[in-house]
């Protein structure tokens, strides 16, 4: 994003301001790059985060910036919140993807859950404790309304049985929020992985965001409390929407990183590569690739912040304008890293390199949170109502 012009300043999006008349995030950007370094191709290639920086990132509220101050979080606004998702994205996409699954289930326990529920929860996801939110399951993917987990009242507590699959940072999850049918309606339910009956499977070698932590988990005779229940017997489809919100944005933002990632790269390989003579940028269809490249790092960027406006501000237009931040910013991820590969040839084939990592993990953006064909289905509907996003 711009910064100011000198002698200005920028004005605070509501929540982004805290009381003492500082940024909630100052010094977040700064923290991540402490934190990463040079080590994301270390971690996309071994797999794994380390537990001390996810620990460090949530221990600060760093991912669920969104948490009110008085739950013990930053209490960021969605365009603040954003604009450090697009840079952790830029920095390390299987670190943005837990991000974004931490802070759908601080999301939907902040939306479902009730006074009790958001002072017996949120302090911890702003404090420390790791979380994920689990949807799909195997036969449960785009169609989450074929969703067949079950949390089924028993005596004074409930019993969850069920399968999910890939879910993110399950693996590394101390909490997993769990969506499931409700009697004749649908719940979340907050579980510990180590309760007894859950099993966490690791996904081995995903091919793109390897280190967020995918994981099956199971669900056999899982009991808990009834206070573990949240939203209990809402339609499933509003449900859903309602936690689907937040990821969808969260991805949006870190598709922009990515692209910010591959333009910078296959920029300064197009100023410092030399073929034929001259310097790769100025061979006209090279240049071609850079901007493209940046209309598109630009336009995500720009729809993004629209979201993020429209979330802020409460409008109506919220929904559609997430969807379709979702929407540009995927397919414009997979194009632009693929453009940033053609850009650096062979130089972007070394496992591990910016660009490399990146070509695999936007692909992955195009599936999750709603595929490609699902928003663009939603996006017809909406055009064929007539309505403006």
């Amino acid at each position: 994003m711009p910064e100011p012009a000198p002698g200005r300043t920028r004005a605070s999006a509501p929540g982004q301001t805290s009381a003492r008349g500082r940024e909630p995030l100052d010094g977040a950007r700064e923290f991540v790059d402490e934190l990463v370094g040079d080590r994301a191709a270390d971690w996309d290639r071994d797999g794994l985060l380390p537990d001390d920086v996810l620990r460090a990132l949530a221990g600060r509220g760093l991912l669920c910036a969104q948490v009110p101050a008085a739950h013990g979080g930053p209490g960021a606004s969605s365009a603040a919140n954003g604009a450090f998702t697009a840079y952790v994205g830029s920095r390390c996409s299987s670190l943005r993807s837990v991000m974004t699954s931490h802070g759908m289930a601080a999301w939907t326990i902040q939306r479902l859950g009730s006074a009790e529920q958001h002072a017996a929860y949120l302090p911890k996801l702003a404090g420390g404790r790791l979380a994920a939110v689990a949807f799909s399951e195997p036969e449960a993917g785009s169609d989450l309304s074929a969703i067949g987990t079950t949390i089924e009242p028993d005596g004074d507590g409930v019993v969850l049985n069920g399968q999910k699959t890939w879910t993110t940072a399950a693996h590394y999850a101390d909490l997993i929020v769990v969506v499931g049918r409700y009697g004749s309606g649908a719940a979340a339910a907050v579980v510990p992985a180590s309760a007894p009956g859950v099993t966490v499977e690791r996904v081995p070698r995903p091919s793109g965001c390897r280190a967020a932590g995918h994981a099956h988990v199971r669900l056999d005779g899982v009991r808990l409390p009834a206070s573990a229940v949240l939203g209990g017997g809402q339609p499933l489809m509003l449900l859903v929407t309602t936690a689907l919100a937040y990821g969808r944005l969260s991805v949006a933002w870190g598709c922009a990183g990515i692209l910010r990632a591959c333009l910078g790269a296959a920029a300064e390989h197009a100023r410092t590569r030399h073929q034929f003579g001259k310097p790769l940028a100025a061979h006209q269809l090279v240049g071609r690739h850079l901007a493209n490249l940046l209309t598109a790092e630009r336009t995500v960027t720009r729809m993004c912040e629209h979201a993020s406006g429209c979330w802020d501000s409460g409008s109506p237009d919220m929904v559609m304008a997430t969807v379709l931040a979702k929407q540009v910013g995927a397919v414009q991820a997979a194009q632009g890293a693929a453009t940033a590969v053609q850009v650096l040839g062979s130089a972007a084939a070394h496992e591990g390199h910016v660009v490399e990592r990146a070509y695999r993990d936007a692909k992955l953006m195009e599936l999750i949170e709603g595929s490609t064909e699902i928003c663009q289905l939603i996006l017809a509907d909406h055009a064929v109502s007539g309505a403006a996003v």
